[in-house]
């Protein structure tokens, strides 16, 4: 049925030009019927690829879709709605994502059980992921000078980029050797026991028809998205970095939210972790990095400097509460309310942000209001 908003969605931008919240909030719907289609193709493939090449098309395909939105937004300039979304959507999979998949999976049930060895290589890379985007922004804290000299600033920003595309490359790389340690050199150590399909089989064409034509029509819907971002923000009164952080990268995951509580409800509940987590990690270790790589290419510039310490906070908050959750190899319907509470709590933190340009505007108006009253006689008050 959500598939009519893309129609509607179309039409609202490109005939009748309707104002940018309707676009924004057609658009966004229209997105979550694309990414489930995503999701039931990548099923279909898992069931003739197996459950652990599945889980991971299924992350990809899954991601594909925060990735189309994120070019298209950081297209427009928006680099720190981009950094927001990239936040947004590891506590939203690792959080949000995992916490709905063992609490919809444990309905009925009064445990269920996953192979702790897979647990505990998907909690290693949850503290890789952490300890990388913690340093740039230490880096860049460091690097801060008491009294900024003329250039510091650029000097501080270009080497703030140089080492991001370190990390970007390093991240890639780390990533790359994880799928050929899991999928090729201790596969039997990591994969999951395989569940027979219920339903018939698509035809391989028809599987790869449904994602390349869901992936065409998100790219579609994103840059409608993009394009109506910021006098959305403006109308619901929201800044664009709550709406980056929760909005967008919600509706750019919710493929792996669908597909992780289905396959928990079918008692599968490995592979709802493996989803969940995976698609964490592979946001922190392959998405981001590729955006930043990305970034230079269409010459928008964008380092990994996440200088909000709530955000780190939030990348901190994922890593050790999932590794708490996840340890024991069994998860109860509370564990999943837990990670729903941490969710809130940080959505809730995020939405009375203040941006951080009306921030720095509060912080310096008393300050210049103060010059003005001590020296009234100067002609011209530059504020830096």
């Amino acid at each position: 049925m959500l598939l009519v908003f893309i129609p509607v969605s179309l039409l609202l931008e490109y005939v009748l030009r309707a104002p940018p919240l309707w676009v924004f909030l057609t658009a966004t719907v229209a997105v979550i019927p694309l990414a489930d289609g995503l999701r039931q193709a990548t099923e279909q493939v898992a069931a003739r690829a197996g459950q652990t090449v599945g889980g991971l098309l299924n992350v990809t395909f899954g991601n594909l879709a925060e990735l189309i939105i994120a070019v298209f937004v950081l297209l427009a300039g928006n680099i720190t709605v981009v950094k927001a979304q990239i936040t947004g959507s590891i506590i939203g999979n690792a959080l949000l994502g995992l916490g709905l998949a063992i609490l919809i999976g444990s309905f009925g049930r009064v445990r269920q059980k996953f192979s702790g060895e897979h647990a505990g290589q998907l909690n290693s890379m949850l503290f890789l992921l952490l300890i990388a985007l913690m340093l740039p922004a230490l880096f860049d804290l460091t690097e801060q000078l008491p009294n900024f000299a003329a250039g510091s600033e650029t000097l501080r920003a270009n080497l703030d980029e140089y080492l991001s595309l370190g990390v970007a490359v390093v991240l890639i790389v780390v990533y790359l050797l994880n799928l050929v340690y899991t999928l090729v050199t201790h596969k039997d150590v990591f994969a999951l026991e395989e569940e027979p399909h219920h339903g018939p089989l698509w035809p391989v064409w028809r599987a790869a028809a449904v994602m390349v034509g869901a992936t065409a029509l998100i790219a579609l819907e994103s840059e409608m998205l993009s394009g109506a971002l910021e006098a959305t923000s403006s109308v619901l009164g929201l800044s664009p970095f709550f709406l980056g952080i929760i909005v967008l990268a919600v509706v750019g995951n919710f493929a792996e939210y669908i597909a992780g509580s289905y396959f928990a409800r079918q008692g599968r509940i490995g592979l709802a972790i493996n989803i969940a987590v995976g698609a964490t990690i592979q946001v922190a270790l392959f998405t981001a990095p590729l955006l930043v790589l990305i970034s230079y290419f269409i010459g928008r510039p964008m380092n990994l400097v996440f200088s909000s310490p709530l955000e780190l906070v939030a990348l901190a908050a994922v890593a050790f509460t999932v590794s708490t959750v996840t340890r024991d190899g069994e998860a109860t319907w509370f564990e999943g309310v837990l990670l729903l509470a941490v969710y809130l709590l940080l959505a809730l933190a995020f939405f009375f942000v203040t941006p951080r340009g009306e921030g720095e505007a509060r912080r310096l108006a008393p300050v210049a209001f103060q010059a003005v009253q001590q020296d009234a006689a100067l002609p011209i008050l530059r504020v830096s």
